[in-house]
């Protein structure tokens, strides 16, 4: 006869306020036959999956579970030249729960790459234009454009927090490098002064676009 897990599950239950079980099946969105399996003790049949949502919802690991509702946690330890059956199943549950955590940390760090290349390929035109308007709006500041540089401060703000900052200013003189800068007229030789006249920008150690420049008059 299998062992009784019930009041194991009830403790754990009780601890973050889930009355009854069809409760927990709800806030887990699993079904009450699977919380039944779990009462049961037979942990090493249910998808790891199924764990996962229960762990969370108990806000407990799923080795937490994999202890509790196993069947090796009531019996006595004894000496054994070869692992149980039970003991390589919980071996290998554990596994594919690191394995699963592990990638779905890989997914939300390449979902929001993907989100953050998306936006930034939708807002390309303002990236490389607002920033001379605001430029040329300070040289004049009888222009009416000028009163609207205050509100590109959470434009900035959301690029700082990317990790998005420009190669340069724009009408700042610097150093010509053909890597970082692409030239709108004449020529350069690379280290003679040019003048940033559209910035450009970089994330980290990926270049996401040059800045045009113009050679300075010597």
């Amino acid at each position: 006869m299998s062992e009784d897990y019930t009041p194991s599950l009830q403790q754990f239950m009780q601890r973050v306020g889930f009355s009854s079980f069809r409760a927990l099946s709800q806030a887990a969105q699993v079904s009450e036959k699977q919380v039944r399996q779990l009462r049961r003790g037979e942990i090493a049949q249910m998808r790891l999956e199924t764990l996962f949502k229960l762990s969370q919802a108990l806000q407990v690991s799923v080795t937490d579970l994999l202890i509790t509702f196993s069947e090796l946690s009531t019996q006595p330890s004894a000496p054994s030249p070869q692992p149980s059956a039970h003991l390589q199943e919980l071996a290998d549950l554990k596994q594919e729960y690191k394995r699963l955590q592990d990638s779905l940390v890989q997914q939300k760090q390449e979902i929001w790459q993907e989100f953050q290349q998306s936006s930034l390929q939708i807002l390309e035109s303002l990236l490389l234009q607002l920033p001379t308007a605001a430029y040329a709006a300070q040289q004049n500041t009888q222009a009416p454009a000028v009163k609207l540089l205050p509100l590109l401060k959470p434009f900035d703000r959301l690029l700082q927090e990317w990790g998005v900052e420009q190669i340069a200013p724009v009408g700042a003189e610097v150093p010509y490098d053909p890597q970082l800068h692409q030239l709108m007229e004449g020529s350069a030789d690379v280290g003679d002064r040019v003048r940033i006249r559209y910035t450009g920008y970089r994330q980290g150690d990926r270049l996401l676009y040059r800045a045009k420049v113009s050679p300075v008059a010597h």
